[in-house]
């Protein structure tokens, strides 16, 4: 990965782009301190933990536009093999079809200069479905109980 050692904070999404690759190929490769994988089945049980995170960003990137929501994930459930986000009215609200989650990878790579950590959910060929970022304060610092949750998480997941 020659834009890793040229540049840590080149966004993946940019080093996808130069090389030709998806988010998921580069992403699939980062140093082994940068990137904890599992495998798709443990989406759901991700997505349950989350809500219990607080505000947090979810990115949704579809064929150049980006799309944030800033708040907390909201619970949800599962029903014809989609997993329901079950927001309220000014919260997330979608249906994410678990079947197409292959990779979930929980990244912790500097963003433009800044410490900053996402879970990614990626289907087989390596396209990024959607990120959920740790949240940020006003002051642009991010949650230090955020950080220490998804830390637990990596430990965590070894052992499933």
């Amino acid at each position: 990965m020659a834009f890793m050692k040229e540049d840590c904070n080149v966004p993946i999404s940019e080093m996808a782009k130069r090389l030709a690759y998806t988010e998921g190929e580069v992403t699939f490769v980062l140093p082994s301190e940068m990137v904890s994988m599992l495998p798709g089945v443990h989406a759901q049980r991700i997505l349950e933990m989350l809500p219990e995170w607080g505000e947090l960003m979810t990115i949704v990137s579809s064929l150049g536009s980006i799309f944030e929501f800033k708040g907390a994930l909201p619970e949800g459930k599962v029903a014809r093999g989609y997993y329901n986000l079950m927001g309220k009215t000014g919260q997330l609200h979608g249906h994410i079809l678990l079947d197409n989650i292959a990779h979930v990878a929980m990244v912790s790579k500097p963003f433009r200069g800044k410490e900053s950590h996402y879970i990614g959910f990626y289907v087989a060929s390596g396209e990024c479905i959607f990120k959920v970022y740790l949240g940020r304060d006003n002051k642009r610092q991010l949650f230090p109980d955020q950080i220490r949750k998804l830390q637990q998480l990596k430990k965590e997941v070894m052992t499933w």
